[in-house]
């Protein structure tokens, strides 16, 4: 445990170092996105709301061009906008063209492009992409997967670490150590600090990466089949109207504020009057929260109204409704959510920093720069690890001993390679690295009996 966590802190912490600093910036996007888009998201009057079709004819005639509609947000409280979102065929994936609406006005206020069905703004998308790929594509998501799949092996291989050097002491009373760490020499100092924050943040990290691995390319893949083998999918609302033929509509998943989302097809018939009519019915049907409301394609599809992931809103209830006569067709309760649906939704919301609102994002940003202090210490300490040096050479951080692989009895190492092979399997982004680091630590060994030998 103690080599590889070594060899991870060395080799995979510049990745965790880019997450954490530009998972920092993320945590906090929302609120950047109130400030930064204030004049598009809030407006100062007040009164009662025109009707959302008047809204919507307002959108539409300030885009200045022909659009089809795809759905509105209606403003949720007093200085809130509505939005009036259509598809527009130059954008790309999973981004929308919203107008924004002055609802008590019927004004509007401008428009831009909107990402995913979170609706996120410019400001808010290119600190998202920062954060999935750095603005590198499909290429950059390695280093993104790499970070969520090593995070929880090194936070735990140091939690092994931790155990171990508490029984080590003479005084076993671990806490008591972790709120008074000893700082007596500069290596323990550095070395207690390192370990005391890692285990304070330990929990909170172990969340973020099991989150951060199902938006991955290839150990997401795999979560996803598993999560459908066992049924454990987010279910979704059927906007299929009684007597069509045609399919039913998802409409979106838990990852589709980070990852896009969203319905690119685009209606056939101008049915902003109906909406009004689907509104009434949602509210009417207990759907109190922050809704899209989704105009259909075509017909014999009904509108879904779906109240929207949104800080402090722990619920997603929604309904599908026939335009026409006003008739729910379909409901969805979160409460009939299966239990891992839920927690996988909670931890996403969690990891977008929108469970709790502002304070979400506060802890978020805690943990993420205690996260850099524990990085930041590892990389000190195995400098401090370094041989004297000798005139023009580099000396670099010693690995700890080796040839614990072999002390170990077989009846622990075949299990413990063959768990680290599924884990591998499942997870390539650590598979592959930890593969490179066997080679490496057998290419060091070999260099280190030669030299004794010579």
């Amino acid at each position: 445990m103690l080599r590889l966590h070594f060899y991870a802190g060395v080799f995979v912490a510049p990745f965790i170092l880019i997450a954490a600093v530009t998972g920092a910036l993320y945590a906090v996007a929302p609120t950047l996105e109130s400030f930064t888009d204030s004049g598009l998201l809030h407006t100062d009057s007040t009164g009662p709301a025109t009707p959302l079709s008047q809204q919507i004819a307002a959108g539409t005639a300030a885009l200045g061009q022909e659009l089809p509609l795809i759905a509105v947000a209606p403003a949720q409280g007093a200085g809130e906008t509505t939005r009036i979102i259509f598809s527009d065929p130059t954008l790309g994936d999973s981004q929308r063209r919203a107008v924004f609406i002055d609802p008590v006005t019927a004004q509007p206020l401008g428009d831009s492009v909107v990402y995913g069905s979170a609706g996120a703004l410019p400001t808010r998308t290119w600190i998202d992409e920062l954060h999935r790929d750095l603005h590198l594509g499909d290429f950059g998501r390695y280093y993104s997967e790499i970070a969520a799949s090593w995070l929880w092996l090194i936070a735990l291989a140091g939690l092994v670490l931790w155990f171990r050097r508490v029984r080590a002491r003479r005084e076993r009373r671990s806490a008591g150590w972790l709120v008074r760490p000893d700082r007596s020499r500069p290596r323990a100092r550095t070395l207690n600090w390192h370990a005391v924050v890692g285990m304070w943040i330990l929990p909170v990290l172990l969340l973020l990466s099991v989150t951060g691995m199902t938006w991955s390319k290839y150990a997401g893949d795999h979560v996803d089949k598993l999560r459908a083998d066992m049924s454990w999918t987010t279910p979704a609302v059927s906007a299929t109207l009684p007597g069509s033929t045609g399919p039913a509509m998802p409409m979106g998943g838990e990852h589709a504020d980070h990852m896009g989302g969203g319905r690119p097809a685009a209606p056939t018939a101008n049915k902003a009057a109906l909406v009004d009519t689907v509104f009434a019915v949602a509210r009417a049907n207990g759907l109190e929260g922050p809704l899209e409301i989704s105009v259909p394609a075509a017909d014999g599809t009904a509108f879904v109204a779906k109240e929207l992931r949104r800080p402090g809103v722990l619920t997603t209830d929604s309904i599908a409704v026939n335009g026409s006569t006003g008739v729910v067709t379909d409901t969805l309760r979160y409460s009939d959510w299966p239990l891992m649906a839920k927690l996988t939704n909670w931890g996403i919301q969690f990891h977008m920093g929108l469970m709790f609102g502002l304070l979400n994002q506060l802890l978020l940003l805690a943990i993420m720069v205690g996260l850099l202090t524990v990085v930041v210490r590892g990389y000190l300490m195995w400098w401090r690890r370094r041989p004297t040096k000798e005139a023009g050479k580099v000396a670099l951080g010693r690995a700890p001993r080796r040839g614990a692989l072999r002390q170990t009895p077989l009846v622990v190492l075949v299990p413990f390679a063959a768990v680290a092979a599924v884990v591998g399997w499942f997870a390539p982004m650590i598979g592959i690295p930890l593969l490179g680091f066997l080679f490496v630590d057998v290419l060091v060994g070999l260099a280190a009996r030669r030299r004794v030998t010579a």
